[in-house]
């Protein structure tokens, strides 16, 4: 009965363990956006390519993932959010997460080449700018959130890439959405974080500070992720359409972000850039589904 307990307990922990160093729920986030991509791009859906961006978004950012936290790792043990995690908590040793994030590379590229050569190299590029440029600049200046808006703005693109082989306007666009909306989103993170990220000497916000001026940078930075949503309503953006009514509701759906940004302006409080957080998720998942919907439904 022991050894049963034992074996249960220990696949339970691998599991937990593979779910926290490739940050599984984040990387779903980041397949979600890729596939949301993909289907705005496309002409026919194709089960098999959808598959294979599906599986290949998961092993380029679980990959990414793995990396910072090797290089992370004792920063991340000085933390209360990340020192459970497995290599600060002793679980994994370092070697074996450089195993599985390296294996997780050459899967993640090779996958996205099948689809096309273009959707490799963006993948690449994005898992290059967070381990080589992001992850290392976190501690040295605020800028990183800039850096680390490029990465992270590619999954939306990299979907309208992997249908059509091809980079224009139309997931120049894409990219443009995700890359402001990072902004208020992390810099909502960094607010009701900043005392623990301190401990790591991790510089997050624009100031430096939870003050003013990152309130006011954080509403700027809100709307002009509204404006950039909606540009597609106005036929500038080649292939990629959004009606009216799609446009109506996506520009209410920022003004409500836009209304917990201003809050957090307001109140100055954790409970503040929490709410305005969670609004942000809401608002880059619905979104997109809109997006998608807009252009199946018209």
């Amino acid at each position: 009965m022991s050894r049963v307990s034992n074996s249960s307990f220990s696949k339970a922990s691998i599991i937990s363990d593979f779910k926290e160093i490739t940050k599984m729920r984040l990387s779903l986030s980041v397949v979600f956006s890729s596939l949301a991509g993909y289907l705005l791009g496309v002409e026919t859906v194709n089960g098999y390519t959808l598959l294979l961006l599906a599986f290949g978004g998961y092993f380029m950012v679980g990959a990414s993932n793995a990396f910072n936290q090797i290089i992370e790792k004792d920063l991340d043990a000085l933390m209360e959010r990340t020192k459970n995690r497995p290599i600060p908590a002793g679980r994994m040793s370092v070697n074996s997460a450089f195993i599985l994030a390296t294996v997780f590379t050459i899967l993640g590229i090779t996958i996205l080449y099948i689809i096309n050569p273009q959707t490799a190299m963006f993948g690449a590029i994005s898992i290059f700018l967070y381990t080589s440029a992001y992850t290392p600049l976190k501690t040295k200046t605020p800028l990183s959130v800039f850096v680390g808006a490029i990465p992270g703005a590619i999954p939306f693109m990299l979907g309208w890439v992997a249908a059509t082989n091809n980079f224009g306007i139309e997931p120049g666009t894409l990219f443009m959405i995700q890359f402001f909306w990072q902004f208020p989103h992390f810099w909502a993170i960094g607010w009701f974080l900043h005392e623990d990220y301190q401990k790591a000497g991790f510089n997050m916000l624009p100031t430096g500070k939870r003050d003013k001026g990152t309130a006011v940078q954080t509403i700027l930075y809100t709307i002009w992720t509204i404006i950039v949503s909606i540009i597609p309503v106005f036929g500038f953006t080649g292939s990629l359409h959004l009606t009216i009514l799609g446009a109506i509701i996506v520009f209410l759906l920022g003004l409500v972000m836009l209304y917990y940004a201003v809050q957090l302006y307001k109140k100055m409080t954790t409970v503040a850039a929490r709410q305005l957080m969670l609004a942000s998720v809401l608002y880059i998942t619905l979104v997109q589904i809109i997006y998608v919907l807009d252009k199946f439904i018209r």
